[in-house]
């Protein structure tokens, strides 16, 4: 039987066979081209067991008996193994078989896992050392990376100590060109989602940042310059504070030059 890439089938160990002719019936499992083998607990004879149909053809109470509860193996097997296959994590034949036992796995943390208890952790803090603007921020990054893990991975999740720099830069390749984001928002991305990931150095679950070496996107600055309108508006407008005054001779300074009205400035500030 297959299902992707796992495959269980039953042979019988002909080399054990015991004084009532009858010998034991194995599982062995095979997942990406790894093999576990361990005991039904069955005993069959030979002469009564079909290796193609993997049953007993005989149909004695006995074999009846034989043949329903290797499809009960068959069946927690392939329950062991979808378990695993939710968890978005990557998983060895030998996962399948503790999880099959019900014996505990190690159990990886994913990185969007660790992302949402880093938000509720910080959600308490809201109001005393937190604006929940803030909080909000660094949830909408918790969701761009959610759904970055998705379209890069088809996965729930991804292994946080899987992160290597490379994540770093595809998830700004995803904003650029999936989200339409600039530069400035997707560094501001970017610092969000490196927080709980410092965190997490620091709590243990990494041995190091795997994103030191990244470095922000270059920005473009623009200078915006008005309109002659605009700018007159602006230089018969008064301000209460002087301070702004000096600000505003300095930028209608800046904007007289870019028009090359040179004969202007100098009227206005000399």
């Amino acid at each position: 039987m297959n299902q992707n890439n796992l495959s269980v089938l039953f042979l019988l160990k002909k080399e054990k066979t015991n004084k009532q002719g009858t010998c034991p019936v194995y599982c062995r499992i095979t997942y990406l081209k790894k093999r576990k083998q361990f005991s039904s607990g069955e005993f069959i004879n030979p002469s009564d067991w079909n290796a193609k149909q993997q049953k007993a053809t005989s149909k004695t109470i006995v074999n009846q008996q034989i043949n329903l509860q290797l499809e009960i193996i068959t069946a927690n097997v392939k329950k062991a193994y979808l378990q695993l296959q939710l968890t978005g994590f990557e998983f060895s034949v030998e996962d399948i078989f503790n999880n099959y036992i019900g014996k505990p796995t190690a159990k990886e943390v994913g990185t969007i896992q660790y992302f949402k208890e880093f938000l509720d952790k910080n959600k308490k803090l809201v109001g005393i050392d937190i604006q929940l603007g803030t909080w909000k921020k660094f949830n909408y990054a918790h969701l761009q990376v959610k759904d970055f893990i998705k379209w890069k991975y088809g996965k729930h999740d991804h292994p946080l100590s899987k992160l290597k720099l490379q994540f770093l830069y595809d998830f700004e390749y995803y904003l650029k060109t999936e989200r339409k984001q600039s530069q400035v928002t997707i560094n501001k991305a970017i610092q969000r989602f490196r927080n709980p990931i410092k965190e997490s150095v620091a709590e243990g679950y990494l041995a190091k940042d795997p994103f030191t070496m990244h470095k922000p996107g270059r920005v473009k600055k623009e200078v915006v310059f008005l309109s002659v309108d605009e700018l007159d508006k602006l230089e018969k407008h008064l301000f209460t504070q002087p301070r702004l005054d000096l600000v505003k001779d300095l930028f209608i300074l800046l904007q007289l030059l870019h028009l090359k009205d040179q004969s202007k400035a100098l009227q206005r500030f000399v």
